[in-house]
This record gives structure tokens, sequence and C-alpha cells, in this order.
């Protein structure tokens, strides 16, 4: 149906069945990233950890980009050809006939003949320098590997085998078993058609429980604790009282009311402090000291290294995990052969736009890894410019006030890419390896008006904790009064925030006898 009109409802007669129907043309302007755009953003998000994986998978996805090494052994012209024409109809090319019939290779031929799209990440100048760093890497036995080994130690039937082992994958990487006995009855009993029972199960779990590291398999950290301490039964007497204010007074003792506990068990200063003494070197999670079953947090890869000659701050970046890349000589070469070539047919042309644009998306990811190398680098040296006397002294005082706005001002990038850019990303320097985002902090004002980082305030404040009497801790208005006649104006709400982003407790439970 056509409508040769517009309908339109007047104020005098309102008709709810009738619509005012309109039609116009507008001009919109509209901010789109292109696919280039994309993938460096997501290159920049990468650490260097996990570069050379992401550059295997376009390795793998892209058989126009090659890794450029002298040994490598090169595709000839020919034996492109014979794989073309040998797989014509795996071409998946989204050319039309015009992109056919006009198609010009002659900007390719000319660019790749001096090998600009080969791309190096190390300096050849400086190779001493790249192969002295040592990348460290993981050789450790996991956590649940350990109870495995243990596990096999054991005499049982292969039945009750496969129920230990299904105790021990619940066991998290902690050491706890947090999983209640009935769920993992039923999990055995609907995933592996093993019928057990809760009786069964405890007899297991308290056989896991003699596993080392002592305290593994505990349901919660009273039993944990405990499982510890009874393996020191054969100590002094200040162990069987610990299991005792632990069995008895495990609330009271958490919540560091020993007047409570000294009164129940009727108990001297000196057994309490004793008996305190035993259960502070227990540890409350016994699967942390263990290699972690997670790789990534068994090591850290610095991205950025900075060291300090004759007080000259030199920055390089890690390049060591990842590969120099190119345009595969194969596919130039059959870029050049069909350049040369006078008949030219479609079969030939829909092969070459193929290739063409393997080439175009290899020479993207090549773009896409230099420009990401530059903007980390850029970014990286305004950083150490902005905090350079931290990089000179390694004193968490001298940390200046540093927001992502300061960074993308200097280095004229979006806020959001220099936040790509600090995002898990570390640097290594001659006083530690660190966060990048260790470095950026909000501004307090001092009495003289002086902006000073929040990270220098809470540096203070936590050698004002470390400097206390434990008998007799400070507490969060202390600290208050003792920040401002520092000069800084600091409210005690603020201290208290700065003290939990510390994980530092309250006074209360920092109180020692």
């Amino acid at each position: 149906m056509w409508f040769r009109g517009i309908f339109k409802i007047n104020s005098k007669e309102q008709n709810p069945w009738k619509m005012a129907l309109s039609q116009s043309l507008q001009q919109k302007l509209l901010q789109k990233l292109s696919p280039q755009q994309i993938q460096l953003m997501k290159l920049l998000q990468v650490p260097t950890a996990n570069l050379e994986e992401r550059i295997k998978e376009e390795l793998e996805e892209n058989p126009a980009l090659e890794v450029s090494e002298d040994d490598h052994e090169e595709g000839t012209g020919e034996d492109m050809k014979d794989e073309f024409e040998s797989t014509e109809e795996e071409f998946d090319t989204e050319g039309s006939e015009e992109e056919y019939d006009n198609l010009d290779i002659s900007e390719y031929v000319n660019e790749y003949d001096d090998d600009v799209a080969d791309y190096k990440l190390r300096d050849d100048n400086y190779p001493d320098a790249e192969e002295n760093r040592i990348t460290p890497h993981r050789v450790q036995t996991s956590f649940h590997e350990l109870l495995i080994d243990q596990l096999g130690m054991l005499k049982m039937d292969e039945r009750r085998q496969k129920i230990a082992e299904h105790i021990v994958g619940s066991i998290d990487d902690d050491g706890y078993l947090r999983r209640e006995t009935l769920s993992m009855v039923d999990d055995l009993a609907f995933r592996q058609n093993i019928e057990t029972n809760e009786q069964e199960l405890e007899g297991l779990i308290q056989q896991i429980q003699a596993f080392d590291p002592a305290g593994v398999g505990a349901r919660d950290l009273q039993e944990c604790l405990l499982l510890q301490l009874k393996r020191k039964r054969n100590g002094p007497l200040s162990v069987e009282l610990a299991i005792e204010v632990l069995s008895k007074y495990f609330d009271e003792f958490t919540k560091k009311h020993y007047d409570k506990i000294q009164r129940g068990l009727d108990l001297t200063d000196e057994h309490l402090k004793d008996i305190i003494n035993q259960i502070i070197r227990l540890n409350p999670k016994p699967g942390g000291n263990v290699a972690d079953t997670n790789k990534g947090e068994n090591y850290v890869v610095p991205d950025f290294f900075i060291t300090n000659t004759a007080g000259k701050l030199e920055l390089s970046l890690n390049t060591k995990n990842a590969p120099d890349l190119r345009i595969s000589e194969g596919y130039k070469d059959m870029l050049k052969e069909y350049d040369r070539g006078t008949k030219k047919d479609k079969r030939q042309k829909e092969a070459v736009l193929f290739i063409k644009q393997k080439i175009d998306a290899a020479k993207w990811f090549i773009d896409a890894i230099k420009q990401r190398q530059q903007t980390l680098y850029n970014t990286m040296h305004t950083i150490m410019d902005y905090q350079r006397e931290f990089f000179l002294t390694g004193d968490e005082t001298t940390l200046r006030p540093m927001i992502l706005k300061d960074i993308a001002e200097r280095t004229s990038l979006d806020i959001s890419t220099v936040s790509r850019v600090a995002n898990s990303k570390f640097v290594q320097t001659e006083f530690g390896t660190y966060r990048l985002k260790f470095f950026f902090s909000e501004s307090l004002s001092t009495e003289s008006g002086e902006e000073v980082s929040t990270r220098e305030v809470k540096k203070i404040l936590s050698d004002l904790i470390e400097g206390e009497s434990k008998k007799k801790p400070l507490s969060d208005e202390r600290l208050t009064e003792l920040l401002q006649e520092k000069g800084y104006n600091i409210a005690r709400r603020t201290v208290a925030k700065y003290r939990e982003q510390l994980n530092i407790a309250v006074a209360r439970l920092r109180k020692e006898l």
C-alpha cells in the first residue's frame, strides 16, 4: 500500500487510532574504529608474557606471515604456484568482477622489493643485552600434583582410589576442603557411578588430612590450625594448651579477647604468651606455600627494564618472547611472477587477490606490533620521566601524584590507551619489579598547599604502624593526629580507608602481649 500524503493529528480532533507518518533524511557524524585500530587496542592489552602466544596464533591463521630467521627455509614462487593451482577450490575471495578486471599489484611488488615489511624487535647492535636477561619459567610441582603423589602411597582398591582422587580434586588452592560431604557423595554417584556414603568419605578425608603440608583437607580455619597442632603433641605443654584454647575459645582468640581465655582456663600471662606464640607460627593457608595451580601466578615477566647508568636512566622493552616478523618470501615471489606474466586468466587473478588479502592482513599485523611497541615505549618513558626521583632512589615517598590524564596529556594519547598500557604490565628496576599501576595515585594537599601522592601518605602510615608498640597499638584517631602533625591534611575516615587498602587490621587486632 502506498501513502501519498502525511497523516496529521491536530489539537481539535485527537484520534488514538491515527498516526503521524513522516519521512526525512538526516546526516550523522559517527566515530567507528577500523579493524586495524581494534587489533591495535587488543595488542596493547596483551602483556609480554602472552605476546608470543598471540603472535603464534596469527602465524597459524595467516600463511603470508612468517618468522624472520636466518636459517628459515623459504618457499619459492614455483612452490607457491603449485600449491595454489592444486587448491583452487579453497580460495575464499570476496572480490567483485571489477576487482578482478582492475587488479593492480605494482604497488605491492615495488614495496616489498625493499623488504619494507620486514620487522625486527631486537637491535642487532646490542645483542648481549637481550641474551643476558633471563626469562623465568615454571619448573615446580603443583599443589594438587603433590597431593596425588602422596595418594599413590596409600594401599587401596581402584574404587576407593577414585573416591580419594575426587576428594583431592575438591581441595582448593589454599588447602581447604570447602565442599559438603553429602555433595561429594552425590557427585560420585551421578558423575562416576560410584556409590558411597558420608562415613566412608570421612574416613578417607582423615587419611588425606595426614598428608603434607600439615593442615591440608581442613574444612575451616579452626580445623586447619588444630590439625597442625596435633602433629606437635609430643612437644611442650603450650601445644596442649593451644589445642584447648582453639577447641573451646576459638572465637575469643580470633577477636583477641585474651582476658576471657585467661579467666576460663586460669592461665598466667606467661602461659598465654607461649600459647599465642605457638598458634601464630601455624600456617592458615597450607596450600599457599606450594606451587600454585595457576601458572600465570608463579612468576612475573617484566614488560620493561629500567637501568641506572651513573645517574642516567635507560629504558628498554622486553622483546625476549616476541619473534621477528616479515612477509613470506614465497608470497612475494608469487606476486612478482604474476606481474611478469602476460596471460592472466580469472583463476590466476583469484589466487593473486587471495594473496593480496593475506599480505594486507600480515602487513596490518606487523604494523600493529610496531605501533604497540612504540606506544608502550613512549608511555613508559613518560612515566619514567614523571617519577624520575623514585627510579633513581627507590624511595616511595618521592613518588609524585600521577593519574592517567597526566600521562595522556604528555604523550598525546587517549586516556583509554594509557589505561590499556598500564593494565597487566610490569617494569623491572634495580629496586624490584613493579606493576605500572603502582605509580598512579591521587594527590593530597599539605598545610603548605603542596600536593603530594597518596602513595607517600600510605608509606608514612605504614611506617608509623610498623614502629608502634604492639602492646599499645595506635588507634586511627592517633594515627590521624600524627599525620596532621607532619603537615598532611587528612581525615580519620581517610586514614581508616588507607589502612584497609594496606591490609592492616584495626588497633585491637594488632595488639600483642
